[in-house]
């Protein structure tokens, strides 16, 4: 069977937000592990930033912004990446990364809660039993004793609770922001602004800085794969699926992402997997499969972006 190149694009463009997306947890696990956490995402921001204004520049797009946009990507690089992503890589420190991405795969559950008290909107029957298994999950997965007896557990998992409600806030708000026509523009300036953010954060909690070059080589493969996969490829590939695809078929990687994290964090970070931490797993992503497979209306709005 012969595939045309459209195909191909899309089959990789699934790739990227199905491995990089879901290999984002082991790799700034890997990274916190010796450097500061706004430290480290500060660079990952600022590097994928630059590169992205670079390639915009090449394929001349413009860069012009109003003050008004500009506000705007600020307050969304705050709440997808300045907090919602530097809290998250702070609470990977204390939380393992395959339970911090099945945490992460509640967000499709908690928009629909916000939507629900902040935009008054009803709740389809799908929804609500995606939301019931979700809340089952969610107890099972942090009901286990050897996990919530481990040292700074209960902190990283309420931390990792609120930036998954800076997410939810992020994607409720762009969708009416003024914000740069291109997107690609667009997430240079909210990354750039993130970066900037987080290094004020950084110096706030006087996070010890180190030169890349006395990086152990596990760190420093950890963090070009954040910035060229994980920030550049897997949310370029992202927003060409949103143009090109059904919202439905883009947000699979909601519960797909999970899945990678896991494995990933067994194999090479050998992260224990209980039988109770499975049963919460499939519980979770059930309830992510009936929320995405609700019928959608045209107020909707899709929660996975994680640049």
């Amino acid at each position: 069977m012969k595939f045309s190149k459209k195909t191909w694009i899309l089959i990789l463009a699934f790739f990227c937000i199905y491995v990089f997306w879901g290999s984002t947890y082991l790799w700034n696990k890997m990274a916190v592990l010796e450097l500061p956490p706004f430290f480290l995402a500060s660079i990952r921001f600022i590097s994928a930033s630059i590169i992205i204004f670079i390639i915009a520049r090449s394929l001349k797009y413009s860069l012009a912004i109003t003050k008004k946009q500009l506000l705007n990507c600020i307050l969304a690089g705050f709440l997808f990446l300045a907090y919602g992503n530097g809290v998250f890589v702070w609470a990977l420190k204390w939380v393992d990364s395959g339970f911090a991405s099945l945490l992460a795969a509640l967000q499709p559950l908690i928009i629909l809660l916000m939507m629900r008290i902040i935009q008054r909107k009803k709740l389809q029957w799908k929804s609500m039993v995606g939301v019931t298994l979700g809340i089952i999950g969610m107890y099972f997965l942090v009901s286990q004793n050897d996990i919530i007896a481990k040292d700074g557990m209960i902190i990283g998992i309420l931390m990792i609770f609120t930036c998954l409600i800076a997410w939810c806030s992020g994607s409720l708000f762009v969708a009416s922001a003024d914000l740069p026509a291109n997107f690609f523009v667009a997430t240079a300036y909210q990354m750039l602004s993130a970066g900037v953010l987080l290094v004020f954060g950084s110096l706030a909690f006087g996070e010890r800085w180190k030169s890349p070059l006395a990086w152990e080589a596990q760190t420093q493969i950890s963090l070009v794969c954040l910035i060229l996969f994980g920030s550049i490829a897997a949310f370029t590939s992202f927003n060409y699926l949103l143009k090109n695809v059904s919202p439905e078929k883009v947000s699979t990687s909601s519960f797909i992402n999970p899945v990678i994290a896991i494995l990933l964090g067994w194999y090479f970070l050998e992260e224990e997997l209980s039988l109770q931490t499975g049963i919460a797993a499939l519980l979770l992503l059930t309830g992510v499969y009936f929320i995405n497979s609700r019928k959608r209306t045209k107020d909707d709005v899709v929660a996975t972006k994680r640049p």
